[in-house]
This record gives structure tokens, sequence and C-alpha cells, in this order.
């Protein structure tokens, strides 16, 4: 349970730290993200294990909700060398790899669909919502076998907005 939830984490981050913006969205092609501070948000909308323990969804659901309310800082160089095409292509994390039946970035739109595998497991994972210079808004889906038998499905969504330049670290 804990490598499929891992497969599924690394698969959003994936989503948010690639998806590229720009001021002005181009007709295709991805949009790149404005250069400055981001605030993301995790909500868990969905999240279905059979025979997991209430008290085990009950961590999933604050594990992502600890997740919200990140804030990044994204440099000018940092937003110009962004690829998402690129990003999806490595898949989750060491060791594993994503291959995408649907792979459509263009004109602030972002719908993606494939199988990933991570730690030994499989999960079909998709994503779709929309990219602007100033926010993202993806909902990802991952659906698969869970170990110990039957299908998990888990949804989430996530909203990242641009929120100013980035912030001066404070020094005590």
């Amino acid at each position: 349970m804990k490598k499929f939830l891992t497969v599924a984490a690394i698969g959003a981050l994936i989503t948010v730290s690639g998806c590229g913006k720009s001021e002005n969205a181009a007709a295709s092609g991805p949009v790149k993200r404005e250069a400055g501070n981001w605030k993301t948000d995790v909500k868990l909308v969905k999240f279905e294990v059979p025979g997991m323990p209430a008290e085990a969804k009950d961590q999933m659901t604050k594990m992502m909700e600890g997740a919200s309310g990140m804030d990044q800082c994204f440099t000018k160089e940092q937003v110009e060398k962004e690829d998402i095409a690129a990003e999806l292509a490595k898949g989750p994390g060491n060791g594993g790899e994503c291959k995408w039946s649907k792979k459509n970035v263009d004109g602030g739109k972002i719908d993606v669909a494939g199988t990933c595998t991570a730690n030994g497991q499989t999960v079909d994972m998709a994503m779709t919502g929309t990219m602007e210079a100033k926010k993202n808004d993806v909902t990802i889906t991952t659906k698969g076998k869970v170990p110990t038998g039957g299908d998990m499905e888990m949804v989430m969504q996530m909203t990242s907005v641009h929120t100013g330049p980035c912030k001066t670290p404070t020094t005590t």
C-alpha cells in the first residue's frame, strides 16, 4: 500500500513541478509559468481501498492535507528550463517509468494518461486540468491493484497559484 501511494504522490509532484507556464498562452505548446513564489494546495477528492482500516484512510487524508500550503520559489531561469514532456518521460522517482498512452500538454490544457511502474507496483494514472501563467489546477486519478487484493482508486486535486515575488529567507 505504501508503495502504491508513493507512485501516486510522485506522479502528482511531477505534474506540479513540471507544468511550465507563460504570460501569453499560445494556441499550442505548453504555457510557461511565471517566475516567483507559488503556493500549492492538495485536496484528496476520493480515496477507496478495499479492506483498508478507517484509521489508515484518516492518516492518508491528513498526509494530503499536510502537503497543502507548500510554498515554492521558481526563478526566471528555472521556469525557462521547465519541460513538462521531459518530466513526464522520467516517470516516478528512481527506477520508475511511465508509458503514456495520451500526452497532450498544449494551449493551457493538460490531458495525460498512462501506466506507471515504481517499486514493483503498477498503476494507471490520468492527469487533467489547466495551466496558466499564474495558476495550475490539475486533477490526478490513480487506479491500481492493492497487494492485499482488490482495486484502489485515489483522486487528488492540486492547485498552484503564483503569489508574487520569491520570499526572501529570513536569517536569525
